[in-house]
């Protein structure tokens, strides 16, 4: 099982939660898809009982910053290629929808995870994508992260 969340935009009381479920739900990994905004979540994400993989979104202006607060818990990049389970997974924020369409399309990948919408968004086939929504709850009004078991790609959408 790991966890899935995106658009985190700054909000601790929300991603205290997000990482209470995750802890909860003993999840091997976190994946977070970008925009984490400012250093300091680090310390917030330092409390996560397993690994987490991020990548910058749009609004993570502070690279350098991110970079340094991170660096104990993961590389912070645009693009990620991980090896889940044995499942090919790309993580992009997907800021070019395109490009997330090409990712898909391509058959090169298992599982795409993207954020940048702030909506929640699955779409299973041959390559599944997964938006997990907004965790900060900015612009919806609801705050969500994705539990997916990487067995038989199972998920439940949690609200926070």
């Amino acid at each position: 099982m790991i966890g899935i969340m995106s658009d985190s935009h700054d909000n601790l009381k929300a991603i205290r939660s997000a990482l209470d479920v995750f802890n909860q739900a003993n999840v091997e990994l976190v994946i977070h898809a970008g925009d984490l905004i400012s250093p300091f979540t680090a310390m917030e994400f330092e409390k996560l009982n397993a690994p987490l993989e991020a990548i910058f979104g749009n609004n993570d202006g502070e690279r350098q910053g991110l970079r340094l607060a991170y660096e104990k818990l993961c590389v912070l990049e645009d693009f990620k290629e991980l090896k889940i389970n044995g499942r090919k997974v790309a993580v992009i924020h997907g800021t070019n929808q395109a490009l997330v369409d090409a990712l898909q399309k391509s058959g090169n990948y298992d599982l795409i995870i993207r954020g940048h919408t702030h909506k929640t968004d699955v779409i299973e086939g041959k390559t599944m994508v997964i938006n997990p929504g907004e965790t900060c709850g900015y612009l919806s009004g609801e705050k969500t992260v994705i539990l997916l078991d990487t067995a038989d790609l199972s998920w439940e959408l949690v609200k926070l």
